[in-house]
Formats: C-alpha cells, structure tokens, sequence
C-alpha cells in the first residue's frame, strides 16, 4: 500500500491580548504522526483487507481542510465478515485465563506509551483538537485505560458479579468524533478484559487513530480476529448494530441515533448500552472561589472546542455575584488562543467539520434571533479550515434554544438564580442527564445540591476530571450504562450464565 506523508501549512495561533506575555509559535511537527496511507481498508481478522464495496470516503484536517486520506465504506458484506471473524476468534479469546488477557491489555498500554506522540500528532491533525489535549489528556488515559481493565481481567469473580461471571460474546461498539481514540479504549478495554471480541466502527470524521490502533493490535500479537475494524459513515453503523449474530451494542453518540438504536434491539436479547448527549449545568454559587471557578467554567465549556458530551455548557451563576463573575470570565476568556491545533500553546483549536461549523452557527444565530446578548472576545480566525470563536451568552432564559438544545461547541448559556432549590431546579430542567458541576466552600451545599440533581456524574469544584476506576454514565436522553471502573465490566458480561 503506497505511504504517503502529509505535509501542510499550519494556521496561525491567535496571540493573547492585553497580556504580559508575547507567545511565540511553538508548533508539533505533523511528521510526528508517521506515515498516513493515501487509501485504507478495513481491519478484519487481523489483516487490512479492501473493502467488498467500490465507495471510498475522504477525512480532512479541519484546520488547513486538505484531504488526508480517503478510506472505505463498510457495506453489509464487509460487516458480515467482521462479525464472523469475531466470532471464530470468541471461542479461543474467552477460553484464556484472565491473566493471559491481561497480558496483551498490557502490552498494548505499554505500546500507547511508546507510540504517544505518533498518536497525539496524528489525533490532533485528524480531529482538530489541540496538542496539548491529545498529548496530556486524551493519550494517556487511553493507557490507563488499558491498564486498569488487565488489572481486572483475572479478578472478574470479585467484581461483584457472582463467580466466574461469562462474556457475552461479539460486542459490536460505534464511538463518535470527538475522542476518537480515548472512545475506543473506553469500549475495547472492558470487552477484551471480560473474554469478548470486537467489531468497532470509527467515526466517518475521524478514523485514523482507529486504523493506526489496529496496527498496535498486531504489534502486540493479539490474536486475530479479537479486534475488527470498519469504517464507513452511519449506514455501516446501523449494519453492525443490526446484525443478528452481534451478542452487544455499544454506542456513543447523538441522542435521536441512540434513541433509534434502542428501538431497533427491543424485543431481542442482544444488550445495549448507551452514553449519549447532555446539557450539563455548572452552578457557582456566591461563596465559591470566583477564580478557580472561572478556571472551571473554561475548561467545562472550551475544553475540545466545547465537542465534550458532558460540556458545562450552561452556567448557572448566583445572582449576587453575577456580575463579578462575568467580568472575571469575560477577562479570562480574552487570554485564549484559538488557532493551530499542533501549537503547543493553542488552547481551542478546529472545529471537527463544515457540518458540525453549520450546526453551531445555527444555534448561535438562534441565539441572537431569540434576544440572548451574544459576547466573544477579539480574535483573528485562520483563512482556511473550520473555526468558532469562545462564544458567551447573557439573559438567556429556559426557554432559548441555547439553553435547551445541545451544541456541541465553543458556546456558554449564562443564566442566574437566588436559592439553592433554583439552582437545582432550573439545572434539572433539561431532557438530559449526563454530568453537572457544583462550585461552592461548603462541603454540606456540596452534598444536599449533588443529591438533588439528576446527573450520573457532579463534580465538585472541578469539572472534566476522568479515572478509569470512576465510572461515567447519564440518565434520561443522556443514555443508561456505565463506562469505567467495575461497573463498567458489566455491560460485556453475562452475570446470569454460572458454571454448575
């Protein structure tokens, strides 16, 4: 397969204003991410196979927009030939010892480590996050994922599953664009760890970190067939999570494709977990620390451009401190660099796509329309490529559509309460249920505030903070399941099925 490098002009970072420092370029080399194949296949019994389609689909760096490589859309046929070689591969994969498992988990955590900045590099140019991201966050809790889950692979009968707990079978898992690879790690981790086998199905936007996981699966001697990997857009997703002979479904994703994913498993015996959209609310109230506070509110809402399903994106102030608080982010929000995702120094980089672009712009000028007072700071966007400046907005009510529809980017709903019930109240009024945030000094606020909002996760006086050992998971439209810690070893696991 001709190996082809890409090699393109980086956008230039946006410097910040009124600020004591002045930042120079500090760019990632994109040669850092290795060879990209000008065309690839799919990943099936342990070898790239072509596709049994003619169609190809085409991913693009969202910063520079230049074509990256073109890869294939998984038909029914290809979808077949995933499963059936999962299945081959189950009867010998589930038959090892867990330590053995645990073993090739290992060993592929210890090639993430030494493949870090290949796949930093090669994440940031296809998804358009920033370096700092993918090398700090994204990357390494890949390999704590990794690692956690061979810790458990031989201690399943204490999981609290009863003894000797059995695998389901094929599970067959579909992750979205904005943490490509941290997505499958969540996914794949548990279900080798618990003796199943694989057919993933990257992100039509964002496959390449995927394809180049399926290279470490070799380079770590997994056996063949334990993991498969199709690409393709939504058709080969709904393929493989249709397919008769799939024993599980997992899904990350937009709420109407899980919703429709539900429907089309009920009535079968094929299990389903969820983790879909939110609308989280971050409450600060009048005692709350208003510096590190602001720090949170950033992070919860600009952290990924705002692609975080758990976004903080609407932020519930106090009305006492509002316009303190205001003024402090207002203030922080000016210092941040929007530009170059491979700039070390970038704190938001592209958008993932033209159509996810559309869709922010959509809602942000719905925004407007509906009277909310829009605020970004002053900032130079690149010529080329997809990009949104930090976007706030002031008098919203509950009834905006900023307010009750997930974006899915760079934008903040500012609204106000005076009581803690109100807080509570108006945080709680979303179709979602995925995460919430809660900013105060009072331990006991902490606790009568979490115990009252439907969220499967609340953090305090943080946001954003991930441990392979937490699980994570919503309720309502934000899905059912968990992922992450022992409860995440659940969903691969038939906990009725006992040895006699």
């Amino acid at each position: 397969m001709a190996k082809n490098t890409k090699k393109t002009d980086a956008p230039v970072a946006q410097a910040p204003r009124g600020g004591l420092f002045t930042y120079a370029p500090a760019p990632e080399s994109p040669a850092a991410a290795g060879d990209i194949a000008t065309s690839y296949g799919h990943f099936i019994g342990g070898e790239f196979v072509d596709s049994s389609g003619s169609e190809a689909l085409k991913t693009v760096n969202p910063a520079t927009e230049q074509v990256l490589a073109e890869f294939a859309q998984g038909t029914g046929e290809d979808v077949d030939r995933a499963v059936a070689a999962a299945r081959r591969a189950f009867a010998d994969w589930s038959a090892l010892p867990g330590s053995e498992r645990a073993k090739y988990l290992f060993r592929i955590a210890r090639i993430v480590q030494e493949r870090s900045r290949e796949l930093a590099v090669l994440e940031s140019i296809d998804n358009g996050k920033p370096i700092r991201e993918t090398r700090d966050f994204d990357v390494p809790m890949v390999a704590a994922w990794f690692f956690y889950y061979a810790g458990w692979a031989d201690k399943l009968d204490y999981a609290g599953y009863g003894p000797n707990p059995k695998p389901v079978g094929v599970a067959a898992q579909v992750i979205p664009w904005n943490f490509p690879l941290m997505m499958l790690a969540w996914k794949i981790a548990p279900a080798l760890a618990t003796g199943n086998t694989v057919v993933l199905k990257p992100a039509e936007t964002t496959p390449l970190t995927a394809l180049r996981f399926a290279e470490i699966c070799r380079q770590a001697g997994l056996p063949k067939g334990v993991v498969n990997i199709v690409t393709g857009d939504g058709r080969t997703g709904a393929a493989l999570t249709a397919h008769p002979d799939v024993d599980k479904v997992a899904f990350t994703g937009s709420t109407p494709v899980g919703r429709s994913i539900a429907r089309q498993l009920a009535g079968t015996r094929t299990k389903l977990s969820l983790e879909l959209g939110g609308k989280a609310a971050n409450i600060v109230f009048d005692d709350a620390p208003i510096d590190q506070a602001v720090e949170g509110i950033v992070n919860g809402i600009f952290f990924n451009q705002g692609h975080v399903c758990c976004a903080g994106s609407r932020l519930l102030v106090q009305e006492s401190v509002q316009d303190e608080f205001l003024e402090a982010l207002k203030r922080r929000m000016s210092t941040l660099r929007v530009g170059d995702p491979l700039d070390k120094n970038t704190d938001i980089g592209a958008i993932n796509s033209s159509a996810q672009l559309s869709r922010i712009t959509e809602l942000t000028d719905a925004g407007e329309a509906e009277g909310a007072e829009r605020w970004s700071p002053s900032c130079d966007l690149p010529g080329t490529g997809y990009w949104f400046r930090p976007t706030l907005f002031t008098g919203v009510s509950q009834a905006h559509r900023i307010a009750r529809e997930e974006i899915f980017g760079p934008v903040l709903s500012v609204l106000t309460f005076r009581t803690p019930a109100e807080a509570v109240e108006k945080a709680n009024n979303t179709p979602y249920g995925l995460s919430a945030g809660i900013w105060t000094e009072k331990g006991s606020r902490i606790l009568w505030t979490a115990s009252r909002l439907k969220a499967g996760v609340v953090w305090a006086n943080t946001f954003n903070k991930f441990d392979p050992a937490s699980p994570f998971g919503g309720y309502k439209e934000s899905g059912y399941g968990r992922e992450g810690g022992r409860h995440g070893l659940e969903p691969y696991l038939n906990v009725e099925a006992r040895d006699v």
